[in-house]
């Protein structure tokens, strides 16, 4: 950090030494408790697993390591964006603003749906996901995750609010990309790009809502809301009127909250996807779903296959797992599609069923039948999206969609525990590396001092943006919204903007696509050397 960019911290930051102490140890003891939680959770479910190398808890390891690096670099980024607001108009302490933030991030992971985290696996080749555990799928794994931590350190170290999301998701293309070129004549799968249209057009138009919509509020609120106070930067170190100082706690807590339950699943879907690879028998399929569920499964299968059998699924095919791999490779159904899946259908519910439940599974059967209901579940999800289901009745529509959710209820789990370590990465990162971005965000945007205003219609913005992504099951960046809705509500005032600030953020935005699909792809490449 530049002398200058430390004197503004120390100016606009200033914070008692009992408020330092008090919030350093109350952010110790949640640290401390929720490490011993995930650490005990984590060797509990180890011990059930019989292997007879110790390279795949080596890999684990690291791999670990390296997903958690990553959230912990996250948050040097995106939580530091929801503590700028209530810094710079002094309504909180700068160290009680991080572990208050640290607080509800760590909840919103833990009540987060995990719809984001699957979504963005979803973006990777299908050979790889069906393959984790082989040395293509550690490859993968380190790849995109290293490229999006060095890309994410580089913009951190400048001070320029950078997209997690952006990075991660250039990396997964980068990856996928990558895999394709390598596999040539072979016709290995790449990217889904439907699918990374989709994700790029929310984190593509989240900076322009938040641009957009924070002027705009800005603007309503000077015409319905005419307390001069409000529009006025803070005056010396005082912190604002009670009634202004909670609006804009409470859109800091709903910022921080709406960061933890979508930023925070982008790092559990990946450790997942280690977890599975390393040691399936523990992670592959859900324990938790018992012999009476298995029951209700073995029904919803029998009405699933009585709608496809309904709109020609009633053949067969040699080898129905290599149709669905094609399918997905391709993107493309084909006649052979509908037998295929009913065909895999019938085969889980055979397997399942004998077993009595998921946790009797084989260790030698495991990865098998997780990779069977992967790909149900993900040609589910194609025929939905081509309209193929157009003959379909309501009823059939909703046997498959209930039979969808079963099998993805037994694959698509996060348990508790990696909720646990990803929200402590995401808090640690925010305690380390707050003030570059702060400094960024609170000085660096507009040439006037942010207002109250300003800082409540920004985060109020980020909240219901974030919130209704999470909802949805996008991927946006919490970095992208608050500074664009800072620079709005600048406009808006007519306070004037930074332009060479403006100008960075731009182009850091603009390169963190490219930049990280071409480092993923570059060591996706050299790691399947290694490996």
């Amino acid at each position: 950090m530049s002398t200058e960019a430390a004197v503004a911290v120390s100016r606009h930051v200033q914070v008692p030494q009992w408020t330092q102490k008090i919030g350093l140890i109350l952010f110790g003891i949640v640290i401390f408790a929720g490490g011993v939680y995930a650490g005990s959770e984590l060797v509990s479910d180890l011990s059930e697993v019989k292997e007879a190398s110790w390279l795949p808890f080596l890999l684990l390891g690291v791999a670990l390591l390296i997903a958690l690096g990553f959230e912990f670099v996250n948050g040097f980024h995106d939580t530091a964006n929801a503590v700028a607001t209530v810094i710079y108009t002094h309504s909180l302490p700068a160290y009680i603003a991080v572990v208050w933030s640290g607080l509800f991030n760590f909840l919103g992971v833990l009540t987060s749906t995990g719809a984001v985290a699957f979504g963005i696996i979803s973006l990777l080749p299908v050979e790889l996901i069906l393959q984790v555990g082989s040395s293509a799928g550690f490859a993968m794994v380190f790849a995109l995750l290293i490229a999006a931590i060095i890309w994410n350190l580089g913009t951190w170290y400048f001070g320029l609010p950078s997209s997690s999301s952006h990075t991660l998701i250039g990396s997964i293309i980068g990856v996928g990309l990558m895999n394709q070129i390598m596999g040539g004549p072979n016709g290995t799968s790449g990217v889904d790009w439907s699918q990374a249209a989709g994700i790029g057009r929310s984190l593509a138009f989240s900076p322009v809502v938040g641009f957009v919509v924070s002027a705009v509020l800005l603007l309503l609120m000077k015409a319905l809301v005419r307390i001069p106070k409000l529009y006025k930067a803070p005056e010396g170190a005082a912190p604002p009127p009670w009634w202004i100082r909670g609006l804009l706690i409470l859109t800091c807590t709903g910022v921080s909250f709406a960061h933890g339950s979508n930023d925070g699943q982008k790092g559990m879907g990946l450790i997942m996807l280690i977890l599975i690879g390393t040691v399936p028998t523990a992670y592959a399929l859900n324990h938790a779903i018992g012999h009476d569920q298995i029951e209700v499964f073995a029904s919803t299968t029998a009405r699933a296959e009585a709608a496809l059998k309904a709109h020609g699924g009633d053949g067969t095919v040699a080898d129905a797992r290599a149709v669905l791999t094609e399918t997905m490779k391709n993107r493309t159904v084909t006649t052979d599609t509908l037998p295929a899946l009913r065909q895999m259908m019938a085969d889980i519910a055979t397997n399942v069923s004998s077993y009595g439940s998921l946790a009797q599974v084989p260790f030698d059967k495991t990865t098998n039948v997780r990779n069977q209901m992967y790909l149900v579940s993900e040609s589910l999800n194609l025929l939905k999206k081509q309209d193929k289901l157009g003959d379909f009745s309501a009823p059939e529509k909703n046997d498959l969609g209930q039979y969808k959710k079963a099998i993805d209820g037994a694959t698509k789990f996060i348990p508790t525990w990696v909720k646990v370590a990803v929200a402590i990465a995401l808090g640690l990162g925010t305690m380390v590396g707050w003030k570059r971005i702060v400094v960024t965000v609170g000085e660096k945007i507009g040439k006037s001092h942010l207002t109250y205003a300003q800082g409540a219609s920004a985060e109020l913005v980020a909240m219901a943006t974030i919130g209704a992504a999470d909802a949805f099951g996008l991927p946006v960046s919490t970095t992208h919204v608050l500074s664009s809705g800072v620079a709005g509500t600048m406009a808006a005032n007519r306070s004037g903007l930074q332009w060479d600030t403006v100008r960075n953020l731009i182009l850091a935005w603009v390169l963190t696509l490219p930049i990280s699909i071409v480092l993923s792809g570059i060591l996706f490449w050299v790691f399947r050397q290694l490996f």
